[in-house]
């Protein structure tokens, strides 16, 4: 891949924030675009100014959602070097989203040399503050301005990075979940096990409900039986078994294969503990939590990455850990 980077005047260039960092609102100076055709392939790749793109009204993504995207992180060491976190799985994730949504593939390679570069750049957004890292956006959408239900000809691959604290309200204090008894995210053979647009979408009508109930985050049951547990809206869930045994729901294509998941399940049998990939019933999970018996719950993704559970909501009733 040839890339091109864009020069930008020192004079326009935003100064990274050192604090209160939220999470998704502010963004660094420069970004990673290239686009696609099928006479040229991938063409076109730069690293140029944070800025808007214009797209005719009948582009595909806005009638049809083809759209992929991507979430990683780089922390800042003590040492002041700067980490990424597993971003091959991320690569990998990032095409087989493509190759569900019927879009074209990325070079791995080529598409992780460019965040480097684009970190390079914008080293110093990177935090080193407690708690803070660079968000990595990676975002693919079908740019053919044409109408009718198709696979786009046309794409635009970009990348945006930003610094961000805590994911929830809560900080890093435990979050409560609401389960969702009517609504389901997604269904096997669907969609659910790719990282696009509209499986976030569909979940923001029973999110906003679980608001208005004082929740933060919704559990999402499985979409045949509404009996197995699946993910959180933003995240895998893992359920601790008297301190002993981590548990999480198994990957059946509707659950998003999650890299700090993966990570998890890693680390769990690395420090001594059982770790299975079975399904969780509901009811019987929430009949040990008052037991006793499920004595940790904790959510993780890249965004929230571990996130401690300190209370359900399931049919007007609470079932509190610990």
């Amino acid at each position: 891949m040839e890339l091109e980077v864009v020069g930008l005047d020192p004079a326009q260039l935003k100064t990274p924030p050192t604090d209160d960092f939220g999470f998704g609102n502010k963004f660094a100076n420069r970004m990673f675009s290239q686009k696609y055709s099928p006479d040229k392939g991938w063409h076109d790749a730069k690293i140029g100014p944070y800025e808007n793109f214009s797209l005719p009204p009948a582009t595909a993504v806005f009638h049809y959602a083809q759209e992929i995207f991507e979430g990683t992180k780089a922390y800042r060491r003590a040492d002041g070097k700067i980490n990424l976190f597993r971003p091959w799985e991320n690569m990998k994730r990032f095409n087989n989203s493509a190759r569900r949504m019927s879009m074209p593939q990325v070079d791995e390679e080529d598409h992780l040399n460019a965040i480097i570069k684009l970190i390079e750049l914008e080293h110093d957004w990177v935090p080193a503050a407690a708690g803070a890292s660079l968000y990595i956006r990676p975002t693919m959408i079908g740019t053919e301005p044409a109408l009718g239900v198709h696979a786009s000809s046309a794409y635009l691959h970009f990348v945006i990075v930003g610094p961000v604290g805590a994911y929830f309200k809560e900080g890093f204090n435990p979050v409560s979940v609401y389960i969702s008894d009517t609504y389901r995210r997604a269904v096997r053979g669907g969609v659910g096990d790719a990282k696009t647009g509209g499986n976030y979408a569909a979940s923001l009508f029973v999110s906003e409900q679980a608001k208005q109930k004082g929740y933060s985050q919704v559990l999402w049951l499985d979409a045949v039986q509404g009996r197995f547990v699946e993910e959180v809206g933003a995240m895998n869930i893992c359920f601790v078994y008297e301190g002993k045994k981590i548990v999480t729901p198994p990957l059946t294509g509707s659950i998003l294969p999650g890299i700090t998941r993966k990570s998890v399940i890693t680390l769990g049998r690395d420090l001594g503990y059982e770790v299975a990939e079975e399904p969780v019933d509901v009811q019987e999970m929430l009949a040990d939590i008052e037991r006793g018996k499920v004595t940790e719950v904790f959510g993780c993704g890249t965004a929230a990455v571990i996130a401690p559970v300190g209370k359900f909501g399931f049919r007007d009733k609470e079932y509190l850990i610990n």
